[in-house]
């Protein structure tokens, strides 16, 4: 990789349309942000849904992306990286993090009431929250228990490197191009993509929305569960803690 010349950059071409890409990771406050973009963007607001069983669904978004040219922000929970590149176009991507033991119960808890007769919505009803989890866990290629938020983000990076270390990687990346927040902090996120849109779209205003949160649960998780969950997810932990510091170093700037 070389650093363009500042020639070079004097007459790179500012992209011809600028659209907001936001990966709704499952019970990490995305319908609320979803509400919050469907209020600024109205029918140029859209979402869809794609085939998780590649590596990557990067073309497919891309696709979408170009067949809509006159949508503005493309919601969807099943996008995976590379982040798509697009001749004339800024891609903002938005991502929320979440503790992972408040994730997985929140699923849980989602699923459980859920009119759906899928599979995770089945399992749920049949289930405690224990029940669920080793169920799950004991699905070679269902990471909805495991290191879920590190492997979507893992994803961004296609490299040889462990999936905790292309986490790292996708977490800057993404910082860098978009937004990446948390969602105890739901708040903080909606005023940096409030900053982050202000030239795109300066009429952006990110309204008070929290939609489809459940009812929280204040029966503790039993702690041979929280301890099995923290172990199954230590990398989404680790990577947690990595954005806290990353967002504590960037406040005040």
């Amino acid at each position: 990789y070389t650093t363009p010349s500042t020639e070079q950059m004097s007459t790179q071409k500012p992209p011809l349309r600028t659209v907001v890409l936001h990966y709704h990771l499952f019970k990490n406050a995305g319908t609320s942000l979803d509400q919050i973009l469907k209020h600024n963007f109205r029918d140029a607001w859209v979402t869809t849904e794609f085939d998780t069983s590649t590596q990557s669904n990067t073309p497919a978004v891309e696709n979408w992306i170009t067949e809509n040219p006159k949508a503005c922000a493309f919601s969807s929970h099943t996008m995976k990286g590379p982040l798509p590149i697009i001749d004339g176009v800024q891609i903002i991507p938005v991502m929320l993090l979440r503790d992972p033991v408040a994730r997985i119960r929140s699923a849980y808890q989602f699923e459980r009431a859920q009119t759906s007769d899928s599979w995770g919505a089945q399992l749920a009803k049949q289930h405690d929250l224990e029940g669920y989890v080793q169920a799950r866990l004991e699905r070679a290629k269902d990471r909805q228990c495991r290191n879920f938020q590190t492997g979507r983000l893992a994803s961004f990076i296609a490299n040889k490197q462990p999936e905790l270390m292309r986490a790292f990687d996708g977490v800057r990346l993404i910082n860098a191009a978009g937004v990446i927040g948390l969602v105890s902090d739901f708040d903080g996120a909606m005023k940096v993509l409030t900053k982050r849109l202000s030239k795109p779209f300066p009429n952006f205003k990110a309204v008070q929305a929290r939609v489809n949160s459940s009812k929280p649960d204040s029966t503790p998780v039993p702690s041979d569960l929280n301890q099995l969950l923290r172990e199954m997810n230590a990398d989404d932990l680790v990577v947690l803690r990595t954005l806290r510091d990353l967002l504590s170093s960037q406040t005040g700037e």
